[in-house]
């Protein structure tokens, strides 16, 4: 059976995907999609207590998303002879993502020394919650843990009404991308020096990176960051406001932005306020400018202003429901879905990569894999023989 590939940016390299729930299949997802020939292994169904977590409901749509176009092949790791396996494959790889809690690796002597000596051209890649050392390093790390110890959570939702969690698992995601990055740049490296390394990325750091905006302003200004809710922290008019038929986004900061919608709403007396002359005196007297701007605003619907203020070259735009999104006509001239026929009879939808390569682009050519289903086929690959596999099904080391 041929290989899965999507695209020729990666198909040189070999990952192997020990990782699990999201951070991790995050970040191998985005080496999967450019043809990196990613193998997911995991424990045969049953070993693992938390399996139902990340690996049962293999035909839901977020399986489906983040574990496309991978291979998969089980491995009972607590088995004599699994770690033969293992590092068989790793002798051929180029990369290794896992995402254990950071003593697990050196348990299964699947630390970054013992893999470069199988494989010194090994890049390995650990994701965690709070990094691979230090006091917090061995505590588990989910992602709404994250973003309140972060940071995000006390500056999310409208003032006064206490922490907000995001509504989207901002430090697992970017902990993936971030990952993915710190692979992609290791490789480029590996073309220079030879050598592997290991790369290491948490959700902690991550998370607070993320929050770059905020947290310079802190560290530098003195400027602690708190929840404005719709509106933005250090600009003005900029926020949520209300039109005859429902809210809609403006985005009218800078000068250039400013004088441009007093000129739309022909408001030539709020180029000559003085508590306007200014982006910092605008935020300071939000509370007289909101209003004045909700009263011009009811007027009219979402689509009238959103047209008017774009044509005008003020950001704006109206705020949809998930439905809502994909009937955008932008969002469907971007493509950013794919749909496959499924081998259980279900046409899935894909959320297609945001990054776009003009020559090798990336795709989505195959559903996320069965529990197991290209087991033999790699452990053929590597050079075992049919008896030999036979073997370890019956002694259930795959």
């Amino acid at each position: 059976m041929p290989k899965i590939q999507a695209s020729t940016a990666l198909s040189r390299f070999r990952v192997l995907d020990l990782s699990r729930v999201r951070a991790g299949p995050n970040c191998v997802r985005m080496l999967t999609d450019f043809g990196a020939d990613v193998i997911r292994i995991e424990p045969p169904p049953g070993i693992d207590p938390n399996e139902a977590m990340f690996a049962a409901n293999r035909r839901g749509g977020d399986f489906q998303n983040i574990n496309r176009n991978k291979r998969s092949m089980t491995l009972n790791l607590k088995k004599p002879g699994a770690l033969d396996i293992l590092m068989r494959l790793v002798k051929d790889a180029d990369v290794l993502v896992e995402n254990w809690r950071p003593e697990v690796k050196h348990k299964l002597g699947l630390d970054y020394d013992s893999l470069a000596k199988v494989n010194p051209r090994i890049i390995l890649a650990s994701i965690s919650g709070f990094g691979q050392d230090g006091p917090m390093a061995s505590r588990p790390g989910f992602d709404q843990i994250v973003q309140g110890m972060g940071g995000l959570m006390s500056v999310t939702g409208l003032p006064g009404s206490g922490p907000v969690r995001a509504g989207l698992a901002v430090a697992d995601m970017s902990a993936g991308l971030y990952a993915a990055l710190g692979i992609l740049t290791a490789l480029l490296e590996r073309e220079v020096s030879g050598k592997g390394q290991w790369v290491h990325a948490s959700l902690l750091h991550s998370q607070i990176a993320m929050m770059d905006f905020q947290m310079a302003r802190y560290l530098n200004d003195n400027d602690l960051p708190v929840q404005v809710g719709n509106d933005h922290p250090t600009s003005s008019p900029m926020g949520l406001f209300e039109a005859s038929d429902g809210v809609f986004n403006l985005g009218a900061s800078g000068e250039g932005n400013w004088i441009r919608l007093c000129k739309l709403l022909v408001r030539d007396d709020w180029l000559q306020d003085p508590g306007y002359a200014n982006e910092p005196l605008r935020v300071q007297n939000r509370d007289r400018l909101t209003p004045a701007l909700a009263e011009v605003f009811r007027h009219r619907t979402v689509q009238e202003w959103v047209g008017m203020l774009n044509d005008a070259g003020i950001p704006a735009g109206p705020v949809y429901t998930v439905p809502q999104v994909f009937e955008d006509e932008q969002v469907q001239h971007l493509n950013v879905t794919s749909s496959l026929m499924t081998d259980f009879g279900k046409e899935m939808h894909y959320i297609t990569q945001p990054v776009t390569l003009a020559r090798t682009p990336s795709k989505v050519v195959a559903q996320a894999p069965n529990w197991g289903q290209h087991t033999d086929e790699v452990l053929q690959e590597a050079g075992y023989s049919e008896e030999a596999i036979r073997q370890f099904h019956a002694d259930a080391v795959v």
